[in-house]
């Protein structure tokens, strides 16, 4: 994340991601498959690290082997196989959602993980319970924990998707936009842009 200055000098936290050169490596239609979209890939990858399949699949294209392949549903102007779709299908001032994999945090307690409050400021009769995720089961009835009991487990590394982040500037030259606040991920991770419907 970095920030910068808007028209009323606010300062603003915002994220700057790398959004193409991506290629169109796929074109689905109503009539083959019963509904439109196109479907693109970004990041050029090691054709052997590439399967067969795969590999054929770029080749229809036209195209490298690359690292992601996302599907979107909502382009104005129908796309051609090998086609280069860049930045500019973005207006600045817009909103997206982005997806990603949200960082990992490894076997994580409760109050990190859930968000516990323990037993607050006490002091009788508490011993080392501060930070104890508290009863976990009923009584003799259901004598069991029932299935997803908040507990302590692994945290982070999971599909998450920020909705209704703002474009605050587009660098065509280099393919950047720049989104308002935070996105899922580590730096360098790869993200899937969408209009926010």
């Amino acid at each position: 994340m970095t920030s910068i200055y808007d028209a009323t000098g606010a300062q603003v936290p915002c994220t700057v991601i790398e959004a193409g050169p991506c290629v169109v490596t796929q074109v689905k239609t109503k009539k083959t498959d019963g509904y439109d979209s196109i479907q693109l890939a970004y990041d050029d990858k090691k054709e052997k690290n590439t399967t067969k399949a795969m590999r054929g699949h770029f080749a229809k294209a036209k195209t490298t082997p690359k690292h992601i392949i996302a599907e979107f549903t909502r382009f104005e102007e129908p796309k051609e196989f090998g086609e280069e779709v860049n930045v500019d299908v973005f207006i600045e001032g817009e909103y997206v959602d982005v997806i990603g994999t949200a960082k990992g945090k490894g076997f994580q307690g409760g109050m990190k993980r859930h968000g516990f409050h323990g037993v607050n400021d006490a002091t009788h009769g508490q011993h080392d319970r501060e930070r104890s995720p508290g009863a976990i089961g009923a009584s003799s009835d259901p004598s069991r924990v029932f299935k997803g009991m908040r507990m302590a487990g692994r945290t982070g590394g999971q599909r998450v998707k920020m909705i209704n982040l703002q474009i605050l500037r587009i660098v065509p030259e280099k393919n950047l936009i720049v989104v308002k606040g935070s996105v899922p991920g580590a730096k360098g991770s790869y993200i899937i842009v969408e209009r926010w419907k």
